[in-house]
């Protein structure tokens, strides 16, 4: 038996056991690497265009997205190829610098969901003072208090006040703000304030309390999610740095760049390419949090 299909037998191998214990200690069912998180159904593109919004790219095309992408890939190759001397790896740190972009901005996305997940509550909060207490209007309150919220979340709350200057049309201002910011929280405080606007009611104080109450639960729930996780999300890079590492080091001694232009060596480099971002996918699926899914986009 040669090296290469002794190494696939035992990762097979390995994977199979993996199945066997995550069926029988924690009830996982089927092939994938971690149980299946349901997830409801969107309109062809929405899910795109919510995830770029929410990233802080509401004004990027996914096209224009999907074109920078495409160069890094391009220019991943270029590097692999220059390093590695062959076609095969090179294509592999093609696609692999390609979702350098992806995963920055999925880290920024994260960030701005939890600034905006820890300040809702107090935003709540205060149009409900504003309503209730001091006696403004549902739009009046909400431009208010949106003008003083997060750096993050200003930029939408001043598209949509203009929207809302221009046509005087709380409906069609609340549709702005919500695709804006493409947050299930704000969908549902906004849904919220547009029902009170528009039918009026003295139960909006007590509406808003809830959902204060419900969004506080939520946002402690997450933080100690998280701070549970900090040590092994610092541990998951060095899925990154060590492989790389090696490779650098393999490449600067002696014949090395020549022994990555053998057939074999193009082969571990494959398998190598292919292990590291698999361990980091499946790392970053078992450590992923479940987001809440928008159920009041239109």
């Amino acid at each position: 038996m040669t090296p290469a299909a002794a190494l696939v037998l035992a990762v097979v191998g390995a994977y199979g056991v993996h199945l066997v214990y995550s069926a029988l200690a924690l009830g996982w069912t089927g092939v994938g690497p971690g149980p299946r998180v349901a997830r409801a159904r969107a309109r062809p593109g929405r899910g795109v265009r919510d995830w770029l919004a929410q990233a802080g790219l509401d004004d990027v095309p996914p096209v224009e997205f999907g074109a920078v992408v495409a160069v890094l890939v391009v220019l991943g190759a270029a590097f692999g190829f220059a390093i590695f001397g062959s076609v095969v790896p090179a294509v592999c740190l093609g696609a692999f610098a390609g979702s350098f972009p992806v995963a920055a901005y999925r880290n920024r996305r994260r960030t701005r969901r939890a600034i905006a997940q820890e300040a809702w509550p107090r935003m709540i909060e205060e149009i409900r003072i504003l309503t209730s207490s001091l006696g403004r209007s549902v739009p009046q309150a909400l431009f208010e208090v949106g003008g003083r919220g997060p750096e993050e979340l200003r930029p939408a709350f001043a598209a949509a006040h203009r929207e809302w200057l221009i046509s005087t049309d709380f409906a069609r201002t609340v549709r702005v703000l919500k695709d804006r910011l493409a947050d299930p929280t704000a969908d549902a405080t906004l849904e919220t304030l547009l029902v009170a606007h528009e039918l009026g009611g003295t139960d909006l104080d007590s509406r808003l309390r809830d959902l204060i109450e419900d969004r506080i639960q939520d946002v402690q729930g997450r933080k100690d999610a998280r701070a549970k996780q900090a040590g092994v999300r610092f541990a998951r890079r060095f899925v990154l740095i060590v492989p790389l590492g090696m490779a650098a080091a393999g490449v600067s001694v002696g014949e090395g760049r020549a022994a990555y232009q053998t057939p074999g060596g193009q082969l571990a480099v494959v398998i190598g390419i292919a292990l590291t971002v698999a361990c980091w996918w499946w790392a970053g699926t078992i450590m992923r949090i479940p987001e809440e899914e928008r159920v009041f986009e239109r």
